[in-house]
């Protein structure tokens, strides 16, 4: 597996996994504003620029305790038990005549997840009936090794968005009705959870990313630029307010010998990783991905009691 990393900035997690074994996602708990409502048809600061303009009924199927009125407590949000490792994960970033070629089979490099499907001896399926199980995708698809601003902004699909270090798909930080997915959402121990066609991913920061929390890589939006953890090089946490309407900034970056002008930031605060695209994907990235992760398996959801 080939990880990249920051040249400059030698930033790693600091003891994440002691942490994860101690107390789950929980371990990076606050108190953070709701994301329900800023979902707009334009770039906007704290928002997701999405292209689309309706959204399903369903999405996370409920709003607990740990959310009030304006705001959600990462901390009383129950998670799914389990902790799942994955030998066979792989994933590589290698650079080729025509960009970045990505290949990966969707599980996270040493890593853990939750156990999936939600079985109804754990306490999460009080919350989330989720049938899905977590599948092995054969991603390969291709980044733009040197990615340019594109003149306008580009809008979030739903489904993947970009991919971590680990090989974890990035989606937005929207659920299927257009809510706060990481609010509303219950996850597992790396705050991950599998979709209808099995495809294992994150809607924000993730302790079990390594750098997360640091001014190092920790991931690739799709239009190829690296998305880097929530603190600059000084050590100060990022906010949406130091941000554009895409959720990044410019700022050199170099990884393995290229240098960037621009990358993505994860911050605690929504939309957590993108807002929009800062540049163009390239034609027949979607396209590679639609087809790796095949058609959805129909898995009926236990009623939620």
């Amino acid at each position: 597996m080939n990880r990249p990393t920051r040249l400059r900035c030698g930033g790693a997690a600091s003891g994440l996994g002691l942490l994860l074994l101690l107390g789950g996602a929980s371990a990076a708990a606050q108190s953070l504003p709701l994301g329900d409502g800023h979902v707009s048809r334009h770039p906007e600061v704290g928002s997701v620029y999405a292209c689309r303009s309706t959204f399903r009924a369903g999405g996370a199927r409920h709003a607990g305790d740990w959310i009030r009125g304006d705001r959600w407590d990462s901390a009383a949000k129950p998670h799914v038990r389990g902790r799942v490792m994955w030998p066979s994960a792989r994933f590589s970033v290698a650079a080729s005549d025509s960009g970045l070629v990505v290949r990966g089979n969707g599980l996270p490099v040493d890593e853990p997840t939750g156990k999936f499907p939600i079985t109804p001896a754990d306490p999460a399926y009080r919350y989330d009936t989720n049938p899905n199980r977590i599948e092995t995708q054969d991603l390969v698809f291709l980044l733009p090794a040197s990615p340019t601003i594109a003149a306008e902004p580009g809008c979030l699909p739903m489904g993947m968005i970009g991919v971590t270090t680990t090989g974890v798909a990035l989606y937005s930080a929207l659920d299927d009705a257009g809510r706060d997915a990481a609010a509303h959402e219950i996850q597992d121990l790396c705050d991950g959870h599998p979709q209808g066609r099995g495809q294992y991913h994150y809607h924000g920061p993730s302790l079990c990313v390594p750098g997360v929390e640091a001014d190092t890589v920790v991931g690739w939006a799709l239009d190829g630029f690296p998305i880097l953890g929530e603190r600059d090089a000084a050590g100060g946490k990022l906010r949406d307010a130091d941000l554009d309407a895409c959720h990044g900034r410019a700022e050199e970056v170099v990884v393995d010998g290229r240098t960037y002008a621009y990358a993505y930031r994860v911050t605690p605060e929504y939309p957590y990783t993108l807002g929009c695209f800062t540049g163009s994907v390239p034609a027949g990235t979607f396209d590679a991905i639609r087809r790796a992760l095949g058609p959805p398996a129909h898995r009926p959801r236990a009623p939620v009691r």
